[in-house]
């Protein structure tokens, strides 16, 4: 083997091993300021800086959220002529860089940084900077996103079967 086809190959597998993802991982922000529910004004260099609006959904792992009527585009949806359902377009939200939105302080209505502060309950709490007043945890958060299905059906263990001792060890 010459020395040219040795050194193209180890070219190769050292491009090959640096090739694992395309973009580099960012590092997950410990602590997060903005939740699900919270009113947040658009700023930085965007395209929709200005702009007010509710927190939908955040998705951590991208350190991005998705803002009610923020940053919108249409899908267009194929329609299914063998059914009779037509194609439509949907208007839907793109989501919007973690760092480009601000909490809305609640006594001015304008973005703020905030900070956290322990009260002397021992209570977390968000305080605004700009007015020193706290920022509340959403109302939505006290209901989970996904409902869990209390609904008992006839595949379900009866409560007193459940209870029921079944095991009495060998003494």
């Amino acid at each position: 083997m010459s020395a040219r086809v040795r050194i193209t190959k180890l070219v190769n597998q050292a491009f090959r091993e640096n090739r694992t993802s395309r973009k580099p991982k960012q590092e997950v922000s410990k602590q997060w300021n903005i939740v699900r529910g919270d009113k947040v004004q658009v700023v930085g260099d965007h395209a929709e800086r200005g702009k007010q609006g509710v927190v939908s959904q955040v998705l951590r792992d991208q350190q991005r959220v998705i803002v009610e009527g923020i940053n919108l585009y249409n899908k267009h949806v194929k329609g299914q002529a063998d059914r009779g359902i037509p194609g439509r377009t949907i208007t839907k939200e793109r989501s919007v860089p973690y760092s480009n939105v601000n909490l809305i302080d609640p006594v001015s209505g304008q973005p703020t940084r905030i900070y956290r502060k322990i009260l002397d309950d021992g209570t977390k709490v968000r305080v605004a900077k700009k007015s020193g007043a706290i920022i509340p945890r959403p109302e939505i958060l006290q209901y989970r996103k996904r409902p869990i299905n209390h609904i008992v059906t006839e595949s379900d263990t009866l409560e007193a079967d459940a209870w029921e001792i079944t095991y009495t060890g060998s003494s």
